[in-house]
């Protein structure tokens, strides 16, 4: 191309096919270069989020989810990085890489969106779900047709071409677009089943599953809007309209779309949930009260438990007042912190209390113990000694 004819915004030094990534008049290519700009950056640093949030995470069954996540990111991130080749003009390495990787990185996204929506329906039916490794390997499973398919179909149409015939140059690029829509078959199989899995998590009887499901299904659901618009603007609507040079623009405003809506509706509010409280801590029924074993707080109604009476009345009777006599017919209740009975008048000192009184029993000096003899109680509690002095008196009197 003539230097000259160079586009304004464009140095006439680049190569005509890339044009598009630097033409101040046809908007479309520059716009989508700068989305699909932020979309590499804002997954990169939400996979390093992702891995550096890993240590922080209490919920063993959240945990799990990491490896699905994470390769959603690494799918989305080559989504992003897939959508400058629709900007650049066609030749031969940009049309292969159009083939193969358009499928191929959203059965990726898919795939792993469907392992979410099973370990999700088998952890509302069984009580818990696959290991993490299982759910990997099968989307990893999923995701190998879909690059079985692609390679088969690359090699069919463009390695097996006959000696005999003359070389067609730019030969990836001469496709139908009916032919490159019918090679996406299996992704929409995968589509479907993201918004079929993700119905019965909405029923999840802990509501952060629900609200997984709830991501999974929203998600699909506008993949599925984008992929029915460009595929009717692709296969119909741009030739109907006179305008068969917007293919390419379709399909990258398809692409860089969608791998947004990947990010936003899925991949960001998993994130923000991963290091929440762990689902199996579950809290008690409304109106159930839960009393600690033993409690330093002498409430109306709390005690500390004790074996018996008795025990805490020997325990503490230096400090103790006049309690009254509670009665034994009340019935005890089994909780044994909550037993329904009226406050005690026991007394628990605190540790300023008990060096309080001890300041106290300073200051007064020294005290010296009295030893004071057991009182005698007249009659029957006289003792053998005095009995015996007694009868002697008797008998010099007489």
């Amino acid at each position: 191309m003539d230097p000259t004819s160079a586009p304004r915004g464009c140095d006439p030094s680049i190569s005509s096919i890339f044009y598009q990534l630097c033409d101040l008049t046809s908007v479309w290519g520059i716009v989508l270069e700068a989305c699909a700009a932020a979309g590499v950056v804002t997954s990169f640093m939400l996979f390093l989020i992702l891995l550096a949030s890993l240590p922080f995470v209490t919920d063993t069954k959240r945990k799990g989810m990491v490896a699905l996540q994470a390769s959603i990111l690494v799918f989305t991130l080559g989504l992003f990085g897939l959508t400058f080749a629709f900007i650049v003009d066609r030749y031969s390495t940009s049309c292969v890489a159009r083939r193969f990787l358009f499928g191929v990185l959203f059965s990726g996204c898919l795939s792993c969106l469907v392992m979410h929506g099973l370990w999700l329906v088998l952890l509302q039916r069984r009580g818990r779900g696959p290991r993490s490794w299982m759910l990997w390997l099968g989307a990893l499973g999923l995701w190998l047709v879909e690059v079985i398919i692609n390679t088969e179909w690359l090699i069919l149409t463009e390695v097996r071409n006959p000696s005999s015939e003359p070389t067609v140059p730019d030969l990836p690029c001469i496709i139908a677009n009916q032919d490159f829509v019918m090679a996406l078959i299996y992704v929409m199989v995968l589509l479907l089943a993201v918004i079929l899995i993700a119905l019965p998590s909405l029923k999840h009887k802990h509501k952060q599953w629900r609200r997984d499901g709830a991501f999974i299904l929203v998600t699909g659901f506008f993949t599925s809007v984008i992929w029915v618009t460009w595929i009717v603007m692709y296969t119909y609507g741009n030739r109907a309209s006179g305008h068969a040079s917007w293919d390419d623009p379709t399909l990258g405003i398809a692409v860089v779309s969608n791998a947004w809506i990947f990010l936003c509706f899925y991949a960001i509010p998993e994130v923000c949930l991963l290091t929440q409280q762990d689902s199996e801590q579950e809290q008690p029924p409304d109106g159930e009260h839960v009393y600690p074993a033993r409690t330093l707080v002498y409430g109306p109604n709390l005690k500390e438990p004790e074996p018996t009476q008795q025990n805490l009345y020997v325990e503490n009777k230096a400090f103790s007042m006049d309690e009254a006599s509670i009665d034994s017919t009340k019935p005890v209740s089994p909780y044994g912190v909550y037993n329904g009975q009226p406050q005690t008048c026991v007394y628990q000192p605190t540790e300023i209390a008990l060096i309080a009184k001890h300041l106290k029993g300073m200051d007064r000096g020294p005290v010296i113990p009295r030893a004071t003899a057991p009182p005698l109680n007249p009659g029957s509690g006289r003792s053998s000694l005095s009995r015996s002095i007694e009868s002697l008196t008797s008998q010099e009197l007489s």
